[in-house]
Protein backbone atom coordinates (compact mmCIF):
# COMPACT_ATOMS: atom_id res chain seq x y z
CA UNK A 1 0.00 0.00 0.00
CA UNK A 2 1.32 3.41 -0.84
CA UNK A 3 1.95 5.64 1.79
CA UNK A 4 0.02 8.83 2.41
CA UNK A 5 1.93 10.41 5.23
CA UNK A 6 2.22 13.73 5.42
CA UNK A 7 5.95 14.95 7.37
CA UNK A 8 7.00 18.37 8.20
CA UNK A 9 10.55 19.38 7.32
CA UNK A 10 11.38 22.15 9.31
CA UNK A 11 9.16 24.81 8.21
CA UNK A 12 8.37 22.37 4.87
CA UNK A 13 5.31 20.15 4.15
CA UNK A 14 6.93 16.90 2.64
CA UNK A 15 3.50 15.68 1.03
CA UNK A 16 3.45 11.65 -0.85
CA UNK A 17 4.84 11.95 -4.71
CA UNK A 18 7.71 14.11 -4.04
CA UNK A 19 5.49 17.38 -3.05
CA UNK A 20 7.14 20.03 -0.77
CA UNK A 21 5.16 23.40 0.29
CA UNK A 22 6.91 26.35 2.36
CA UNK A 23 4.46 29.02 3.12
CA UNK A 24 6.54 32.52 2.22
CA UNK A 25 5.85 36.28 4.39
CA UNK A 26 5.72 38.37 1.52
CA UNK A 27 4.67 42.27 1.08
CA UNK A 28 1.37 43.36 1.16
CA UNK A 29 0.28 44.84 -2.36
CA UNK A 30 -2.35 47.56 -3.08
CA UNK A 31 -5.27 46.27 -3.96
CA UNK A 32 -5.49 48.65 -6.70
CA UNK A 33 -3.28 47.79 -10.06
CA UNK A 34 -1.44 45.15 -11.36
CA UNK A 35 2.35 44.38 -10.08
CA UNK A 36 4.91 42.19 -10.58
CA UNK A 37 5.62 39.34 -8.28
CA UNK A 38 6.77 40.46 -4.77
CA UNK A 39 9.43 39.44 -2.69
CA UNK A 40 9.61 36.69 -0.17
CA UNK A 41 10.48 38.18 3.49
CA UNK A 42 11.24 34.20 5.02
CA UNK A 43 9.18 31.49 6.03
CA UNK A 44 6.23 31.81 8.14
CA UNK A 45 6.86 28.86 11.36
CA UNK A 46 5.15 25.38 11.09
CA UNK A 47 3.82 23.51 13.76
CA UNK A 48 2.15 19.92 13.93
CA UNK A 49 -0.88 20.33 15.87
CA UNK A 50 -0.06 16.85 17.55
CA UNK A 51 2.34 18.50 19.27
CA UNK A 52 0.08 20.67 21.27
CA UNK A 53 -2.52 18.12 22.57
CA UNK A 54 -3.44 20.37 25.62
CA UNK A 55 -3.29 23.87 24.18
CA UNK A 56 -4.89 23.77 20.84
CA UNK A 57 -9.20 23.75 20.04
CA UNK A 58 -10.43 20.31 20.05
CA UNK A 59 -12.02 21.32 16.69
CA UNK A 60 -8.14 21.23 15.40
CA UNK A 61 -7.41 18.27 17.17
CA UNK A 62 -9.95 16.71 15.55
CA UNK A 63 -8.58 17.81 11.92
CA UNK A 64 -5.26 17.68 12.85
CA UNK A 65 -2.56 18.90 10.65
CA UNK A 66 -0.32 21.79 11.03
CA UNK A 67 -0.95 25.78 12.15
CA UNK A 68 1.57 28.95 11.28
CA UNK A 69 0.84 32.20 12.79
CA UNK A 70 -0.24 35.02 10.37
CA UNK A 71 -1.09 38.83 11.33
CA UNK A 72 -4.14 40.72 10.05
CA UNK A 73 -3.83 41.78 6.59
CA UNK A 74 -0.31 39.79 6.43
CA UNK A 75 0.41 38.39 3.03
CA UNK A 76 1.47 34.64 2.14
CA UNK A 77 2.69 32.82 -1.13
CA UNK A 78 3.27 29.22 -1.38
CA UNK A 79 6.36 28.01 -2.92
CA UNK A 80 6.82 24.64 -3.92
CA UNK A 81 10.65 24.40 -4.92
CA UNK A 82 12.35 21.23 -4.09
CA UNK A 83 9.27 19.11 -5.13
CA UNK A 84 11.13 16.24 -6.92
CA UNK A 85 8.49 14.35 -9.09
CA UNK A 86 5.51 15.27 -11.24
CA UNK A 87 2.37 16.03 -9.16
CA UNK A 88 -1.27 17.62 -9.13
CA UNK A 89 -1.73 19.20 -6.31
CA UNK A 90 -4.66 21.05 -4.85
CA UNK A 91 -4.96 24.24 -2.97
CA UNK A 92 -7.91 25.35 -0.71
CA UNK A 93 -8.54 28.20 0.61
CA UNK A 94 -11.58 27.54 3.41
CA UNK A 95 -12.18 24.62 0.93
CA UNK A 96 -12.99 26.69 -2.06
CA UNK A 97 -10.03 25.52 -4.29
CA UNK A 98 -7.72 28.60 -5.45
CA UNK A 99 -7.41 27.34 -8.82
CA UNK A 100 -11.18 26.61 -10.20
CA UNK A 101 -13.35 28.21 -7.38
CA UNK A 102 -15.33 25.18 -7.04
CA UNK A 103 -16.02 23.43 -3.71
CA UNK A 104 -13.12 21.27 -2.14
CA UNK A 105 -12.85 17.74 -3.82
CA UNK A 106 -11.16 14.42 -3.32
CA UNK A 107 -10.96 14.04 -7.19
CA UNK A 108 -9.12 15.76 -10.08
CA UNK A 109 -11.05 18.02 -12.21
CA UNK A 110 -10.54 19.47 -15.79
CA UNK A 111 -13.16 22.00 -16.68
CA UNK A 112 -12.43 23.99 -14.94
CA UNK A 113 -8.65 22.68 -13.74
CA UNK A 114 -9.15 22.26 -10.13
CA UNK A 115 -5.04 21.88 -9.32
CA UNK A 116 -2.12 23.02 -10.00
CA UNK A 117 0.71 20.93 -11.71
CA UNK A 118 4.49 20.44 -9.84
CA UNK A 119 6.94 21.38 -10.24
CA UNK A 120 5.92 23.33 -13.50
CA UNK A 121 4.04 25.61 -11.21
CA UNK A 122 6.86 26.82 -9.19
CA UNK A 123 4.67 29.23 -6.77
CA UNK A 124 1.11 30.07 -5.84
CA UNK A 125 0.54 34.08 -4.54
CA UNK A 126 -3.50 33.61 -5.30
CA UNK A 127 -6.32 32.96 -6.13
CA UNK A 128 -6.38 32.68 -9.94
CA UNK A 129 -8.65 35.70 -10.88
CA UNK A 130 -7.84 37.12 -14.16
CA UNK A 131 -6.07 35.90 -17.27
CA UNK A 132 -2.45 36.00 -16.06
CA UNK A 133 -2.77 37.59 -13.14
CA UNK A 134 -3.58 35.83 -9.28
CA UNK A 135 -5.29 38.26 -6.64
CA UNK A 136 -3.02 37.60 -3.20
CA UNK A 137 -3.60 35.67 -0.41
CA UNK A 138 -4.40 38.17 2.26
CA UNK A 139 -5.04 36.79 5.99
CA UNK A 140 -8.44 38.21 7.54
CA UNK A 141 -10.54 36.67 10.42
CA UNK A 142 -13.63 34.73 10.09
CA UNK A 143 -17.02 36.18 10.97
CA UNK A 144 -16.78 39.03 8.72
CA UNK A 145 -17.64 37.56 5.42
CA UNK A 146 -14.35 39.29 3.52
CA UNK A 147 -12.63 35.68 3.12
CA UNK A 148 -12.97 33.80 -0.25
CA UNK A 149 -14.75 31.19 1.21
CA UNK A 150 -17.29 33.55 2.67
CA UNK A 151 -17.57 35.43 -0.57
CA UNK A 152 -18.44 32.18 -2.63
CA UNK A 153 -19.92 30.00 0.00
CA UNK A 154 -21.87 32.35 2.01
CA UNK A 155 -20.67 30.69 5.06
CA UNK A 156 -17.36 30.77 7.23
CA UNK A 157 -17.11 27.54 8.36
CA UNK A 158 -13.39 25.76 7.77
CA UNK A 159 -10.78 28.73 7.43
CA UNK A 160 -7.13 27.68 7.00
CA UNK A 161 -5.52 26.42 3.87
CA UNK A 162 -6.14 22.72 2.73
CA UNK A 163 -3.51 20.91 0.45
CA UNK A 164 -3.99 17.17 -1.33
CA UNK A 165 -1.25 15.92 -3.98
CA UNK A 166 -1.73 13.09 -6.75
CA UNK A 167 0.72 11.23 -8.34
CA UNK A 168 1.73 10.01 -11.91
CA UNK A 169 -0.06 7.05 -12.33
CA UNK A 170 2.38 3.93 -13.37
CA UNK A 171 3.66 3.45 -15.91
CA UNK A 172 3.92 7.30 -16.78
CA UNK A 173 6.06 7.88 -13.78
CA UNK A 174 8.37 5.31 -14.93
CA UNK A 175 8.82 6.79 -18.37
CA UNK A 176 8.98 10.23 -16.93
CA UNK A 177 12.34 8.94 -14.68
CA UNK A 178 13.64 7.29 -17.62
CA UNK A 179 13.34 10.63 -18.88
CA UNK A 180 15.10 12.87 -15.99
CA UNK A 181 17.82 9.72 -15.80
CA UNK A 182 18.83 10.31 -19.87
CA UNK A 183 18.35 13.67 -19.11
CA UNK A 184 21.10 14.09 -15.95
CA UNK A 185 23.21 11.90 -18.04
CA UNK A 186 23.45 14.37 -20.60
CA UNK A 187 23.89 17.06 -18.18
CA UNK A 188 27.13 15.37 -16.78
CA UNK A 189 28.54 15.31 -20.41
CA UNK A 190 28.09 18.89 -20.90
CA UNK A 191 31.16 21.39 -20.43
CA UNK A 192 30.68 22.83 -16.85
CA UNK A 193 31.14 26.70 -16.47
CA UNK A 194 30.54 28.65 -14.03
CA UNK A 195 28.79 31.54 -13.38
CA UNK A 196 25.94 31.28 -15.82
CA UNK A 197 22.91 29.37 -14.66
CA UNK A 198 23.46 29.74 -11.17
CA UNK A 199 20.87 29.23 -9.24
CA UNK A 200 18.55 33.44 -8.57
CA UNK A 201 17.83 33.85 -5.05
CA UNK A 202 14.43 33.70 -4.61
CA UNK A 203 14.15 35.23 -1.55
CA UNK A 204 15.19 39.02 -0.20
CA UNK A 205 16.55 38.46 3.68
CA UNK A 206 14.36 37.36 6.22
CA UNK A 207 12.88 40.80 8.07
CA UNK A 208 15.37 41.62 11.32
CA UNK A 209 14.27 39.14 13.97
CA UNK A 210 13.34 35.46 13.83
CA UNK A 211 11.22 32.88 16.07
CA UNK A 212 13.16 31.44 18.53
CA UNK A 213 13.37 27.73 18.91
CA UNK A 214 10.52 25.51 20.06
CA UNK A 215 9.43 25.79 23.42
CA UNK A 216 7.36 23.59 25.47
CA UNK A 217 3.73 24.53 25.29
CA UNK A 218 2.47 26.50 28.71
CA UNK A 219 1.12 24.20 31.13
CA UNK A 220 -2.38 23.69 32.86
CA UNK A 221 -6.10 24.94 31.27
CA UNK A 222 -7.83 22.95 29.22
CA UNK A 223 -8.30 24.49 25.09
CA UNK A 224 -10.35 27.22 24.26
CA UNK A 225 -11.65 28.15 20.95
CA UNK A 226 -8.70 30.11 19.44
CA UNK A 227 -9.32 33.45 17.07
CA UNK A 228 -10.07 31.74 13.33
CA UNK A 229 -8.38 32.90 10.47
CA UNK A 230 -8.92 32.36 6.81
CA UNK A 231 -7.88 34.01 3.26
CA UNK A 232 -9.71 36.62 1.48
CA UNK A 233 -7.73 38.44 -1.42
CA UNK A 234 -5.38 41.85 -1.67
CA UNK A 235 -3.53 43.10 -4.70
CA UNK A 236 -3.29 41.71 -8.06
CA UNK A 237 -0.13 40.60 -9.36
CA UNK A 238 1.13 39.29 -12.77
CA UNK A 239 1.07 35.54 -12.36
CA UNK A 240 0.38 32.23 -14.76
CA UNK A 241 -2.10 29.34 -13.44
CA UNK A 242 -0.87 27.04 -16.10
CA UNK A 243 -3.05 24.82 -17.58
CA UNK A 244 -1.88 20.79 -17.68
CA UNK A 245 -0.99 19.72 -20.70
CA UNK A 246 -1.33 15.37 -19.72
CA UNK A 247 -4.29 13.68 -19.50
CA UNK A 248 -6.63 13.48 -17.00
CA UNK A 249 -6.32 9.80 -16.49
CA UNK A 250 -2.14 10.13 -16.27
CA UNK A 251 -2.98 11.38 -12.55
CA UNK A 252 -3.79 9.01 -9.37
CA UNK A 253 -7.65 8.67 -9.02
CA UNK A 254 -7.84 9.65 -5.57
CA UNK A 255 -4.74 11.67 -3.33
CA UNK A 256 -1.64 10.37 -1.93
CA UNK A 257 -1.85 12.32 1.04
CA UNK A 258 -3.65 15.77 2.51
CA UNK A 259 -3.12 18.46 4.91
CA UNK A 260 -5.17 20.69 6.39
CA UNK A 261 -3.14 23.83 7.74
CA UNK A 262 -4.91 26.38 10.64
CA UNK A 263 -3.82 29.64 10.58
CA UNK A 264 -3.57 31.67 13.91
CA UNK A 265 -3.31 34.79 14.86
CA UNK A 266 -0.05 35.94 16.95
CA UNK A 267 -1.59 36.41 20.50
CA UNK A 268 -2.61 32.73 19.52
CA UNK A 269 0.32 31.27 18.73
CA UNK A 270 1.91 32.36 21.89
CA UNK A 271 -0.85 30.95 23.78
CA UNK A 272 -0.21 27.80 22.36
CA UNK A 273 3.23 27.11 21.33
CA UNK A 274 4.97 29.16 24.19
CA UNK A 275 6.71 30.54 20.88
CA UNK A 276 7.08 34.13 20.28
CA UNK A 277 5.07 35.05 16.66
CA UNK A 278 7.48 35.99 13.70
CA UNK A 279 8.13 39.99 13.38
CA UNK A 280 5.35 42.47 11.99
CA UNK A 281 5.19 42.34 8.37
CA UNK A 282 7.79 44.44 6.89
CA UNK A 283 7.02 48.45 5.78
CA UNK A 284 6.57 48.31 1.84
CA UNK A 285 8.26 51.66 0.96
CA UNK A 286 11.21 50.89 3.28
CA UNK A 287 11.52 47.68 1.13
CA UNK A 288 10.85 49.40 -2.36
CA UNK A 289 13.43 52.07 -0.95
CA UNK A 290 16.45 49.79 -0.02
CA UNK A 291 16.50 48.46 -3.67
CA UNK A 292 15.71 45.08 -2.85
CA UNK A 293 14.24 43.02 -5.99
CA UNK A 294 10.90 42.15 -6.95
CA UNK A 295 9.95 38.86 -9.84
CA UNK A 296 8.67 38.47 -13.23
CA UNK A 297 8.23 35.07 -13.96
CA UNK A 298 7.05 33.70 -17.55
CA UNK A 299 7.52 30.15 -19.10
CA UNK A 300 6.84 30.39 -22.73
CA UNK A 301 6.07 26.75 -23.27
CA UNK A 302 3.21 26.73 -20.76
CA UNK A 303 -0.53 27.55 -21.46
CA UNK A 304 -2.41 29.81 -18.98
CA UNK A 305 -5.71 28.81 -17.04
CA UNK A 306 -8.55 31.03 -17.44
CA UNK A 307 -10.56 32.45 -14.45
CA UNK A 308 -13.46 31.44 -13.70
CA UNK A 309 -16.38 33.48 -12.73
CA UNK A 310 -16.45 32.54 -9.25
CA UNK A 311 -13.09 34.06 -8.28
CA UNK A 312 -13.13 36.22 -10.61
CA UNK A 313 -16.07 38.12 -8.46
CA UNK A 314 -14.16 37.98 -5.52
CA UNK A 315 -13.47 41.23 -3.86
CA UNK A 316 -10.63 42.36 -2.08
CA UNK A 317 -10.29 42.74 2.26
CA UNK A 318 -9.88 46.46 2.12
CA UNK A 319 -13.88 46.51 0.97
CA UNK A 320 -14.63 44.54 4.03
CA UNK A 321 -11.74 45.78 6.60
CA UNK A 322 -12.07 49.50 5.39
CA UNK A 323 -8.63 51.41 3.41
CA UNK A 324 -5.26 50.69 3.51
CA UNK A 325 -2.87 53.84 4.52
CA UNK A 326 0.39 52.13 4.55
CA UNK A 327 2.46 54.05 2.10
CA UNK A 328 3.03 52.49 -1.19
CA UNK A 329 6.29 53.11 -3.71
CA UNK A 330 6.07 51.44 -6.70
CA UNK A 331 9.54 49.22 -7.98
CA UNK A 332 11.68 50.47 -10.49
CA UNK A 333 12.38 49.11 -13.42
CA UNK A 334 15.87 47.86 -12.36
CA UNK A 335 14.22 46.10 -9.51
CA UNK A 336 12.22 43.75 -11.27
CA UNK A 337 14.14 40.71 -11.81
CA UNK A 338 12.92 38.07 -14.43
CA UNK A 339 13.03 34.44 -13.73
CA UNK A 340 13.58 31.41 -16.21
CA UNK A 341 13.04 31.29 -20.01
CA UNK A 342 15.65 13.53 5.61
CA UNK A 343 12.06 12.32 6.60
CA UNK A 344 10.17 14.48 9.05
CA UNK A 345 7.96 13.69 11.77
CA UNK A 346 4.71 12.76 10.48
CA UNK A 347 1.66 15.15 10.43
CA UNK A 348 -1.68 13.93 11.74
CA UNK A 349 -4.85 13.76 9.33
CA UNK A 350 -8.91 13.75 10.84
CA UNK A 351 -11.54 14.52 10.03
CA UNK A 352 -12.34 17.43 7.57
Amino acid sequence: MADTTVRIDGNTLRLPGGVAVRFIRTLRLPESGTHPLPPGLGEFPVRRVADFPDTVPEAWRARGGVMLPVYLREAMWLSFGGTTEPAALQVGVGKVCAVSGKPWSDRLARKPQNYVVLPRQPWLDGINSGKGTVRQFVAVPLGLGATVEGQVTGEEVWGGVQLQSFALKEPRLAKWREEERRRAERARAMPQFGGYGAAMPMAAPPAPGSAPAPASAPAGGAPRAAAAMGLGVGGSMRQEVYEDDRQLSDWAETPGGRVFVHLVTPPEWRRITGEAPPPSPVDRAAYTRAGLPWFDYYDEDAGDLAPTDTLGAVQPVGDWLGDDHEPWQAPTPGQVVPLKDAQGKPVEDGDW
